[in-house]
């Protein structure tokens, strides 16, 4: 095998092992308040602080319940009382500091102060509602659905 060979390869292994592949954790719960559950397929489980969450998990906090989150691009989120956030899509290249990320908010609120996938490129993180999608460019910012 050529040297120029052997170097492709290896520089697209060390690109798959540094992506976030979809059964691999993709943050973490920092802190909960209240009633937080994260639904996993069938599974439904209490949050609680360390815990480490999916591409595909739902965050529900009920009435009085909070989570704070801490994804692997640095991104961090506050989910507010009462909602539903699905975690669609993580892909994380930390060589690269560049992604997609795609959450879905079906009720409630979620606030974001965006890391780097956001600021890798446009439209890199998007957040859906039942009637609208965010394309985020880096920023601060809070979703409500009522």
């Amino acid at each position: 095998m050529s040297m120029k060979k052997l170097a492709a390869a290896l520089a697209a292994l060390a690109t798959l092992l540094t992506m976030s592949p979809a059964w691999a954790e993709i943050g973490r719960v920092r802190n909960v308040v209240g009633d937080v559950q994260v639904v996993r397929g069938e599974r439904t489980v209490a949050a609680t602080s360390g815990f480490r969450l999916e591409q595909g998990d739902v965050v529900v906090t009920g009435r009085s319940g909070r989570a704070g989150i801490l994804f692997l691009d640095n991104t961090r989120a506050a989910v507010g009382p009462g909602s539903r956030v699905s975690l669609d899509e993580f892909r994380y290249d930390r060589a690269r500091q560049s992604g997609s990320f795609v959450t879905s908010v079906y009720r409630g609120s979620i606030g974001v102060v965006s890391g780097n996938i956001a600021r890798s490129g446009r439209d890199n993180m998007r957040v859906r509602t039942p009637t609208s999608v965010l394309g985020v460019r880096g920023t601060r910012f809070v979703v409500e659905v009522g």
